[in-house]
């Protein structure tokens, strides 16, 4: 039987409109300290962001997850924060904050292959 380890998870959203409190689930990232993972995976579709909100700034919000992307990899590519290791990235990243791109909460599970689960989850929650 193979070992589950413990893994954490949030969902990236995108809030328009912080006071409208309306969002749309564009990614996922997972952190397993056991694995020594964290990820992210995310896909901006533009027809349901304009939808939600006509007036978005695609590009901007491409370069907010890009960042968070950099962020998940570590090194000098994610700025201060990339060098961190990688419970305190996670944490950083999904801090609650009143912001276009936010997470849920954390949630937590137990899998063997935390790549094979963050494709899961994207799946499930974010892709139509």
């Amino acid at each position: 039987m193979q070992d589950q380890h413990l893994y954490e998870y949030a969902v990236i959203r995108v809030v328009p409109r912080v006071e409208r409190e309306e969002f749309l689930n564009v990614g996922v990232m997972l952190y397993c300290k056991k694995q020594k993972f964290l990820q992210m995976r995310y896909q901006l579709e533009e027809s349901r962001l304009r939808a939600l909100c006509p007036a978005i700034d695609i590009s901007e919000l491409a370069g907010y997850l890009c960042a968070m992307e950099k962020i998940c990899a570590g090194g000098p590519q994610g700025g201060p924060i990339g060098m961190l290791d990688l419970a305190s990235r996670f944490r950083w990243l999904t801090a609650t904050r009143s912001t276009i791109v936010q997470t849920s909460r954390t949630h937590g599970g137990l899998c063997t292959d935390a790549a094979a689960t963050l494709q899961r989850l994207y799946e499930q929650l974010v892709v139509l």
